[in-house]
């Protein structure tokens, strides 16, 4: 039987790698780590910012509400204060519904390979 190769997981990530994940400038990350309470990445010896996947969740949800519904920074920060359990919880459904629609897309598209 070959040897498997254990999958190694990252457990930090350099604030040029979280920028890259969500295509914005790393001067987005840091303004959104000074605006946001519940933003606050690891620093390093150095002073490098490390950041978690609970970190990356959390840039995720500020990504979601600032870039994709419009919000203002003051906007998101009120709703993620004022009712913090249903913003996540309605983040977290339109999350499983789009990936829902990439792998309908994927289904879809599979079939269409097949029909050829």
């Amino acid at each position: 039987m070959p040897y498997k190769k254990p999958k190694i997981e990252k457990i930090l990530y350099s604030i040029g790698e979280v920028a890259d994940m969500f295509d914005v400038n790393v001067s987005h990350i840091r303004y959104w780590e000074n605006q946001f309470e519940a933003l606050k990445p690891v620093k390093n010896k150095k002073g490098n910012r490390q950041f978690t996947k609970k970190d990356i969740e959390t840039i995720r949800f500020i990504y979601h509400l600032v870039k994709e519904r419009g919000l203002t920074i003051d906007g998101a920060r009120k709703k993620i204060k004022e009712n913090p359990e249903d913003t996540l919880n309605n983040f977290e459904v339109v999350k499983r519904l789009q990936d829902i629609k990439q792998e309908l897309l994927a289904i879809k598209q599979g079939l269409g390979e097949n029909e050829n």
